[in-house]
């Protein structure tokens, strides 16, 4: 089921993807163009041109889901990233607050705290 813990690594992948993909077309584009392993614990997220339309791909156990999520109004507030840049890592917090319609970096949120009560 879908999980967005801390523990899980999450990429998300920069630029329009044609969201008539599936499964196979999504991961080939992980594979070949991010070089990355699909079948590890971990979420790529992929948005669609109009930036209505998000997929997320994550593999689990013995295969794969696909969740998928169509705005009926507004769009996600996907980051300006350069050209050059394939896909950023994102925390469980932002992915989040992605998925609520909120930018990535929202002003005024508590910063995050990695805490150990015993230092070993």
């Amino acid at each position: 089921m879908f999980t967005s813990s801390p523990q899980v690594s999450i990429t998300l992948i920069c630029g329009p993807t044609d969201m008539r993909k599936a499964i196979n077309g999504l991961c080939e584009v992980v594979a070949y163009d991010l070089a990355l392993e699909p079948c590890s614990e971990h979420l790529f997220v992929f948005c669609g041109r109009t930036r209505n339309k998000l997929k997320i791909l994550q593999w689990s156990a013995n295969g794969f889901w696909l969740h998928y999520k169509r705005l009926e109004k507004g769009t996600f507030k996907w980051p300006g990233i350069e050209d050059n840049t394939l896909s950023i890592r994102i925390s469980a917090r932002q992915l989040n607050w992605l998925l609520e319609g909120l930018p990535m970096e929202v002003e005024g949120a508590h910063p995050e705290i990695i805490y150990r009560y015993h230092d070993c």
